[in-house]
């Protein structure tokens, strides 16, 4: 394969994946997903700051999404709903990765390194659905508990979406949300 091909990026992401399928993500080198995927190391550093990257590449896209999707909701809908709403839109977006999404969290669930990556993802998205919150004039502090349960509510769903492909993620988010209220006690 030509260095010069178009795609280089997504060749990265490729071979990235099948080495840390093949051996786990600790015994992967940069230098070995670029050449796996025909290119050089230099190349690698040209689209990810670090291999952890590959993993989060669209992390920001995701988070945009979502924010974009809470600022334009009805002004109507109770600030929780509002926030579930903006996750349950992210996360059929995310459904068209079916069988990947398990490898990745798979992945993930392998390395402290990706856990710790994952975890600053999910931070920088509760900043940012938290920020959104305050722009529809909710106090700070129940903008970031918001955003805290809506997260949790999400990272429940999808989990129970890995698990079941063939459920409705908006139906997971439902649940994960009554299953919230039930477990504090308060009514659905």
């Amino acid at each position: 394969m030509a260095r010069w091909e178009p795609g280089a990026q997504e060749r990265l992401q490729q071979a990235a994946f099948a080495l840390f399928v093949e051996r786990g993500y600790d015994k992967v080198t940069v230098a070995e997903i670029a050449d796996r995927a025909g290119l050089t190391k230099r190349s690698f550093f040209n689209y990810f700051a670090d291999k952890r990257e590959i993993l989060f590449a669209d992390a920001h896209l995701f988070e945009a999404g979502i924010v974009k999707h809470l600022t334009d909701a009805d002004p109507s809908l109770e600030p929780i709903d509002a926030a579930v709403a903006a996750l349950t839109h992210g996360g059929r977006q995310l459904s068209v990765y079916g069988e990947g999404g398990r490898t990745r969290r798979d992945l993930i669930d392998s390395s402290t390194e990706l856990q710790e990556r994952n975890l600053a993802k999910l931070t920088s998205l509760t900043a940012e659905i938290t920020a959104a919150l305050c722009m529809r004039n909710v106090p700070a502090r129940d903008a970031s508990f918001i955003a805290r349960v809506a997260v949790a509510a999400f990272i429940t769903a999808y989990d129970d979406w890995l698990n079941d492909l063939t459920v409705d993620f908006a139906t997971l988010m439902q649940n994960s949300m009554a299953d919230l209220r039930r477990a504090i006690g308060a009514n659905p």
